[in-house]
């Protein structure tokens, strides 16, 4: 009998293809997310570590003008980390999407999967069938053999 050979093999491995791709790019999406993340926490650290030296500023006396850019800097420094939360929540819905993507791709290649799995249990079997067929008549054959010696 002829080798195991499934005919939708290329369909699979384009899906799969697909799906490596897929994965990938949610990889980089992850990435994007925790690196802004990361950043965001960096930006906050360093707007409370300014709210505390103008606090130590403020006990130990200080100009007006001193304040005002404290103040300045303190309102720039939180603008700037709405802006950033903002481009976090556009980057955390871009991994989502990928995320449904790479979930889609492997719904469908395991589909092919299973039934790649499914037409391979069949053809094992058939052969099983094909070999017992075999071994049957070969037993046949070689009692008949034994039985009518020439």
């Amino acid at each position: 009998m002829k080798k195991f050979s499934f005919s939708l093999n290329k369909v699979l491995d384009y899906k799969t293809q697909i799906e490596d791709s897929l994965r990938s790019e949610h990889a980089e999406a992850v990435k994007a997310v925790n690196e802004k993340e990361e950043k965001i926490q960096s930006m906050e650290d360093s707007y409370y570590r300014k709210i505390q030296e103008l606090n130590d500023k403020k006990k130990n006396k200080c100009s007006i003008k001193e304040l005002c850019i404290y103040e300045d800097y303190l309102s720039y420094s939180s603008q700037q980390i709405r802006r950033e939360k903002d481009r976090l929540v556009t980057l955390q819905k871009k991994e989502q999407e990928k995320r449904e993507e790479v979930i889609e791709a492997k719904k469908e290649r395991r589909s092919i999967d299973l039934l790649k799995d499914k037409k391979k249990k069949e053809y094992d079997a058939l052969a099983q069938k094909e070999e017992e067929r075999f071994i049957e008549e070969f037993v046949v054959n070689s009692r008949s053999a034994q039985s009518n010696p020439a």
